[in-house]
């Protein structure tokens, strides 16, 4: 992937090497996590993702991107805040137009890039949670050193482009709290409180889609993707299958206690996304997952 053509973003916090107080409360988002608050209910009937496949039925493909920041205007940093900076600032150009075809302001999420324990409106962020977005404060925590473990110990490929998948889900929960996705998400589940997981999977698996609408415009850019840069992300997509986590890590698998998806339905959505460039696609909360 040549992530050095994409545009930075400005809404990156380097806190490694920092140690922040870590106060009570609830987790984030995590790919690895699990939804502890905000999807602690069940699945209910009801409405309210209407005006949500309305908006993102509305993007067309194709847009063009942002104007590029000049490289100097970064200067001095590491190569992996770079980079960080750099796919953060595409899900921003790419949001912004879709928010932006219907009338709509996309606020960028900003994103906390850490190594110990460190201050969230969450609850703190670990490096155990894996990345995750708080809905609360509207910010992705990553520590970096995930990667290597999704590589070793879950055995996704190695690359840069399964790097910037995890960072484009996360960003997808972002647009889905920006949607009003993940409060109505909890209104359903305190109605009916049965079928938490159920939810938690969908949740997930629209993010997994709103990350290939991503990839799907920067396959749309000139000389950014190189071969086997898509095959990077769903490797990563299918590294973090419930199926693939529980097999490596229990020796076991049970369906019913998965919250983020199997190995094959991620891999799937992202397809889905990735191919198709629609949002409109990303409706996982009708029908089958």
């Amino acid at each position: 992937m040549r992530w050095r053509k994409l545009e930075s973003s400005q809404n990156v916090q380097d806190r490694r090497g920092t140690r922040a107080k870590v106060v009570g409360g609830v987790g984030g988002v995590g790919v690895l996590g699990v939804l502890i608050a905000l999807l602690f209910g069940g699945l209910g009937g009801g409405g309210g993702f209407d005006d949500v496949g309305d908006l993102l039925g509305q993007v067309q493909a194709g847009s063009p991107p942002a104007q590029q920041q000049q490289a100097d205007e970064f200067e001095g940093l590491d190569e992996s805040e770079d980079f960080v900076r750099r796919v953060l600032g595409s899900t921003e150009t790419v949001w912004a137009d879709v928010f932006g075809d219907v009338g709509m302001q996309y606020r960028p999420a900003q994103l906390v890039l850490f190594n110990a324990p460190t201050e969230s409106a969450c609850g703190g962020a670990r490096s155990e949670i894996g990345p995750h977005y708080c809905p609360v404060d509207q910010t992705v925590y990553i520590d970096l050193d995930f990667f290597d473990e999704l590589t070793r110990r879950f055995g996704a490929s190695s690359g840069d482009f399964a790097e910037a998948y995890v960072i484009a889900h996360e960003i997808g929960h972002h647009v889905q709290n920006l949607l009003n996705i993940m409060d109505e998400v909890q209104q359903i589940q305190r109605s009916d409180p049965t079928n938490a997981n159920e939810l938690s999977v969908r949740l997930e698996l629209q993010a997994d889609c709103l990350a290939g609408i991503w990839a799907n415009s920067i396959w749309q850019r000139e000389d950014v993707l190189e071969p086997g840069d898509i095959e990077e992300a769903l490797s990563a997509a299918s590294a973090v299958g419930d199926d693939r986590i529980q097999a490596a890590t229990t020796g076991r698998v049970n369906p019913e206690s998965w919250t983020h998806g199997s190995a094959d339905q991620r891999v799937r959505w992202f397809t889905d996304g990735y191919e198709s460039g629609d949002p409109n696609v990303c409706d996982t909360f009708s029908g089958g997952v």
